[in-house]
């Protein structure tokens, strides 16, 4: 498997109004094309939170840990049908409740997303597809202990930024038990 390098993607304004389309390759060479994207931050009972493990095959951040779902919206979607397409896509999950949280725009080196993110509960089965290398839930403190820790860490620069900016939401509405 691979990804799409020809996927076309909308090009939008910081308000996420489409503006121009452009293909995958574009978007993730550098050219900063600000580009919609979905997250959906999954919990359990426990209040542990699932994390993808990113393929080898993907050209961006492979090998590494990351938001449970995650993934392109594609022109002409809105940003909830995006949501639950990817959350079928990647986990097999559908009929849950999003609660959205404040879009952001993240940048690095190779691309530049508006990200819109939501976090859910979930106590169904979760069946990862192709499209990941599986995953597990996590106990909040043991992510908080790998990003202490002096080693490399395993989560994507992506997901570590949002967690921060999201950690005490999580706190306050999925407590730890």
């Amino acid at each position: 498997m691979k990804d799409n390098s020809e996927e076309m993607l909308p090009i939008v304004d910081e308000q996420g109004r489409q503006i121009a389309t452009a293909t995958r390759r574009e978007c993730h060479s550098g050219s900063m094309l600000l580009h919609p994207v979905v997250h959906l931050h999954v919990f359990d009972p426990q209040g542990r939170l699932y994390l993808q493990l990113r393929p080898m095959w993907k050209d961006i951040q492979p090998g590494r840990w990351d938001t449970a779902v995650g993934g392109h919206v594609d022109p002409g979607e809105t940003i909830l049908d995006a949501l639950r397409r990817e959350a079928r896509e990647e986990l097999g999950i559908g009929g849950f409740t999003p609660v959205p949280l404040s879009p952001y725009i993240f940048q690095s080196d190779r691309e530049c997303e508006l990200v819109n993110p939501f976090l859910t509960a979930w106590e169904g089965p979760i069946r990862p597809t192709a499209e990941l290398d599986g995953g597990r839930f996590w106990p909040l403190t043991e992510i908080h202990a790998a990003l202490a820790s002096t080693n490399p860490c395993p989560f994507t620069p992506n997901f570590v930024q949002e967690f921060l900016r999201f950690h005490e939401t999580f706190q306050r509405l999925v407590p730890a038990r």
